[in-house]
């Protein structure tokens, strides 16, 4: 199995960036990891999607450890300060699900609060059903999970028509471009943006497992996507008996706002909050806004 390892000089002096690496061996693949804030503090474990990496919540992380909480944010293998595996064959959603788990049990995390986005939300929220024993409550920002009812929108098929031909991305999988180009709010230093999705890749022989999140979405690709096993996660959700806080991005064309009211409606005692005008990374469209309400939720109980 070939293996890519970032140079250590891609992720210096990347603005907003400036936090100490950690990391964690599985299965031979070194797994890149930020922990910040005070150890004895209750972990909040954020969870990124795709085709980002742990710097989506840079803007965040700061204020939950100034707040007190210590701040996990792993990379997922292929992303990130993570090891690369050249195949695409080798990426399928359980994969990145068993090395979170191993993420959460080589930590010891415990009483924490789950933070999920995009790709995010299917890894994070298949660990709080399998181990809900490890977690106080849930944050779901723009993802869902695949069930029966849930509908596939037009842009969500178009992405995964475009991801998956390479002549339609210009012959690659352009990180940055795609994250700097979702971004809706004013003000944003698009290049600066497009330079930290784009640091973890030197060129396409590191872009296996951004590639192949589009190829398996599982209305597409049931068995590499666990449709399966996400609707197993769906239906146990509202019965974990967690609380759970739903904060959605209002201008996402991806996972729209009715979908987060649906959701929300369907979970016990569920929390909703609309964070206006930002787009489907609300982590970075609008991340004072977000920690403002995770701190608000964290501190309510």
């Amino acid at each position: 199995m070939e293996i890519l390892r970032t140079p250590d000089e891609r992720f210096a002096n990347l603005p907003g960036f400036a936090f100490a690496p950690h990391y964690l061996d599985w299965n031979g693949l070194r797994v890149h990891y930020l922990d910040e804030g005070p150890r004895d503090g209750q972990p909040v474990l954020l969870l990124h999607g795709e085709p980002t990496w742990c710097a989506l919540y840079a803007g965040v992380i700061p204020q939950l450890a100034a707040a007190g909480y210590r701040c996990i944010a792993p990379d997922y293998v292929g992303f990130g300060r993570s090891d690369k595996v050249v195949d695409d064959g080798w990426y399928v959603a359980e994969r990145h699900m068993e090395c979170c788990a191993h993420v959460i049990r080589s930590l010891d995390l415990r009483g924490a609060a789950l933070v999920v986005q995009d790709w995010g939300g299917p890894i994070g929220l298949r660990q709080a059903v399998d181990m809900p024993e490890r977690f106080a409550r849930i944050f779901v920002l723009n993802t869902w999970l695949h069930h029966a009812g849930f509908v596939y929108t037009p842009m969500i098929r178009g992405w995964r028509e475009a991801a998956t031909d390479p002549a339609k991305m210009g012959g690659d999988m352009p990180c940055g471009r795609v994250v700097a180009g979702t971004l809706q709010r004013p003000g944003h230093d698009r290049d600066a943006v497009q330079a930290l999705y784009d640091a973890p890749f030197p060129d396409i022989r590191y872009k296996a497992g951004p590639r192949r999140f589009p190829w398996f979405l599982p209305y597409a690709e049931p068995e590499a996507g666990n449709a399966a096993d996400q609707q197993r996660c769906y239906d146990a959700l509202p019965k974990l008996g967690l609380p759970i806080h739903v904060a959605f991005a209002d201008a996402d064309p991806i996972f729209s706002w009715d979908w987060a009211e649906q959701w929300a409606a369907g979970l016990p005692g569920a929390t909703l909050d609309r964070i206006a005008g930002a787009g489907h990374f609300v982590q970075q469209d609008a991340p004072e806004d977000l920690a403002n309400i995770l701190l608000a939720r964290l501190a309510g109980g």
